[in-house]
């Protein structure tokens, strides 16, 4: 992966692997194969992060294998480069699993960024992999409230009135996930996985099982730094 110098060649690095998203496949059938969730979580103080790959059955949702990393940070915070602090850990976690990863699940954008490059993307685009983006909160783009109903949708739409996701009901009367293509899986297709692997809670199970590890994992992390 390019580690940027600074947020101009950051957003330059964006602009160029975007040109490889790919957007016309529909991606694995929901329910079948192997989904992996990832997910980091971070000690500021400390510039520590660590991150968890969760591998589940798609059928059954039984946890098949789990990987952690723990990194430091290496780039600052910045509201739409965000795969730059992530994904070198993500990466690390991903490259320990000795099955799937299938289908992974990002907590976070793909197609819903401000240049269409989000962290679904970014990681599809460095690993080839089917990615989609389930992101808990809003970000670029306006949206009305679907409907209360489990499976309700409506679409995000970016300033030019393009839609680059969709706000998916999980829940009855459970505020929505926000749903986006990374690479190589249909809209469409992305908001049935969700669908499916958010059977009993607003999030899908990937990312509530690897959110679980990545904190487990940070706080162990942290415990072993001398002065903690």
């Amino acid at each position: 992966m390019d580690t940027p110098t600074d947020e101009a060649a950051a957003r330059a690095i964006q602009d160029r692997l975007r040109t490889r998203v790919v957007l016309d496949e529909t991606g694995p059938p929901p329910g079948t194969g192997l989904v992996t969730g990832v997910d980091v979580a971070y000690d500021d103080e400390r510039n520590i992060v660590a991150a968890a790959a969760v591998v589940l059955d798609a059928a059954t949702l039984a946890v098949v294998e789990e990987a952690t990393a723990v990194g430091q940070v290496a780039f600052p915070y910045v509201p739409g480069l965000l795969a730059f602090r992530e994904i070198p850990t993500v990466l690390a976690a991903l490259e320990q699993l000795t099955s799937g990863p299938g289908l992974v699940v990002c907590d976070g954008y793909g197609q819903a960024h401000p240049r269409r490059f989000g962290l679904a993307s970014h990681l599809g685009v460095l690993t080839g992999l089917p990615v989609i983006g389930v992101a808990k909160n809003p970000f670029t783009f306006t949206y009305a409230q679907p409907g209360t109903r489990r499976g309700d949708s409506s679409p995000l739409l970016a300033d030019g009135g393009d839609v680059v996701g969709r706000a998916l009901r999980t829940q009855e009367s459970v505020k929505p996930v926000y749903v986006s293509v990374g690479h190589r899986v249909s809209l469409d297709n992305a908001c049935a996985h969700t669908l499916h692997l958010a059977s009993a809670y607003r999030l899908p199970e990937t990312t509530r099982r690897a959110d679980a590890l990545c904190r487990r994992a940070l706080r162990e992390a942290t415990l072993a730094v001398p002065g903690s």
